[in-house]
């Protein structure tokens, strides 16, 4: 195994660690606090870590502005939902429900970018659908707020990765991820203004929340050292990872544990998602693969 699928596992374990911190803080702080702090000390995180060779002086010139807002906006909404999504069910759900991105994108492929979609597309976003279902159970288990966040974050996840398309070759990865950050502070900060919803963290909630931060950041910034090892084709099936920390983190931190049914359906999306990464290999020679994730910081 080479260097940069292990250092991308390993971005995908702490991308995780990130979410069960956030998971933790539920019902301690609110949405908007855990949002604003966490965005907050993950985005220092990456300013001081970026390679002199990206200069953040001019992250604010854009080529196409209203391509670039429009993807800020959808990754601030998505940190706020993700929040929701993470405080409110269980791990393994959330994973499962924002999985439904490929299914997003192969419909905005479709009707934005005009891309023809295979019948082996189809099936791996069809019985991506169908594990979602078995994780879920929607009509045997009560459906939360969490669960309808967690769908309209995969949604936002597919709508970011059809802008990233077209959006990679124009502007420069500072710019993207310059007005990521400053949108998912403010759109936090303002909230958590206008609901009245900040409380002084304690100590042990401080620490909690810079830990998210900082293993966020890390996240992002061992992915893109990945992508200095080896190429996008070999990388993009080692987010699927994340499903089984799911499992281990909601086990042994929540007591969170998935029935049989949830355990094939999480099988089921891992190999849809392992699918298309296949296919998409062999149709193009690489995979169309957004190192950030769902708009993460």
């Amino acid at each position: 195994m080479n260097n940069g699928i292990l250092l991308a596992l390993l971005a995908y374990a702490v991308y995780s660690w990130s979410d069960a911190a956030i998971k933790a803080l539920g019902g301690g702080l609110s949405v908007f606090e855990i949002g604003f702090f966490l965005t907050l000390v993950a985005s220092v995180c990456i300013i001081v870590t970026t390679p002199k060779e990206e200069s953040w002086l001019h992250f604010w010139r854009m080529k196409r502005p209203l391509a670039v807002q429009a993807r800020a906006v959808s990754g601030a909404a998505a940190s706020v939902l993700s929040v929701i999504a993470f405080t409110t069910i269980p791990l393994a759900e959330v994973y499962a429900l924002i999985f439904l991105a490929p299914f997003f994108v192969t419909l905005l492929s479709l009707l934005v970018l005009k891309e023809h979609v295979g019948p082996w597309r189809w099936f791996a976003v069809i019985a991506g659908f169908v594990g979602v279902l078995l994780v879920v159970q929607p009509g045997v288990r009560e459906l939360e707020f969490g669960h309808l966040a967690s769908v309209v974050v995969a949604m936002l996840a597919a709508a970011s990765v059809i802008l990233m398309r077209s959006l990679s070759a124009q502007e420069t990865r500072t710019t993207m991820l310059g007005f990521l950050m400053l949108y998912a502070v403010l759109v936090n900060a303002v909230a958590m203004a206008v609901t009245r919803s900040f409380t002084l963290p304690t100590l042990e909630e401080a620490a909690i929340l810079v830990v998210a931060g900082v293993f966020s950041a890390a996240g992002n910034i061992l992915i893109l050292r990945a992508t200095r090892f080896a190429p996008a084709n070999q990388l993009a099936s080692t987010h699927y990872s994340q499903i089984v920390w799911a499992v281990i983190l909601g086990a042994l931190i929540f007591n969170e544990k998935p029935d049989a049914l949830a355990i094939a359906g999480l099988a089921i999306i891992a190999g849809s998602g392992l699918l298309t990464v296949a296919r998409e290999r062999i149709r193009l020679g690489t995979v169309r693969w957004n190192p950030f994730g769902r708009n993460r910081l």
